[in-house]
């Protein structure tokens, strides 16, 4: 009887991920993609940019009023992305 090397997709690129340690990038792509549905169409407008290292999310924003008003809900932005994810990805919001 034949062996098969028989394997669903989905397992062989969960492993080539971690393999070649694509998760961090694939997480920020995720993010940056997911922002104005976690966020809402309006600070999405005012986010500058999104950066990720090293667990750490850096939230650029143009507005000043809205950037001290996000800094109040660091906590709260980390756990709804960590919630998208699944995992414990961001450990600390950096709001500029």
């Amino acid at each position: 009887m034949k062996k098969t090397n028989d394997e669903p997709i989905k397992d062989i690129l969960k492993q080539f991920v971690k393999d070649y340690r694509h998760k961090p990038k694939m997480n920020k792509a995720k993010i940056v993609g997911m922002w104005e549905d976690i966020m809402g169409k309006t600070i999405a407008g005012y986010t500058r940019e999104l950066q990720v290292h090293q667990g750490k999310l850096y939230i650029y924003i143009d507005s000043s009023p809205l950037r001290q008003e996000l800094s109040f809900s660091k906590e709260k932005i980390k756990q709804l992305i960590n919630e998208e994810l699944k995992e414990d990805f961001i450990k600390e919001v950096i709001i500029r």
